[in-house]
């Protein structure tokens, strides 16, 4: 999970993420987005919300760690949702988790 949590990190410095749920859903909307990774701990209404879009915009969807770990590796306090906005990254994010 470290190795996971370190790989995100990674992604962040190469600013191919985008952090909570404005940016998330900015980059969904845009066709931008590859991949969401929602914390297990998120709130009911955040999944819902998340996987009608995963559906709507055919974006696949992946519930990982939880949102202070998430944070942490993101350089926040917490974060319950992220999107991947590179392909490359995304796939090998995948194969990870």
């Amino acid at each position: 999970m470290n190795d996971s949590l370190s790989f995100i990190g990674i992604g962040q410095k190469a600013n191919i993420i985008r952090t909570g749920e404005y940016k998330s859903l900015e980059a969904i909307k845009f066709n931008k987005c590859y991949l969401i990774v929602l914390a297990n701990d998120s709130s009911e209404n955040t999944k819902k919300k998340f996987e009608n879009l995963s559906k709507k915009y055919n974006i696949e969807i992946i519930y990982f760690s939880d949102k202070l770990a998430l944070g942490n590796a993101l350089g926040k306090e917490y974060i319950s949702v992220f999107a991947v906005t590179d392909k490359k990254f995304s796939d090998t994010l995948k194969q990870k988790l």
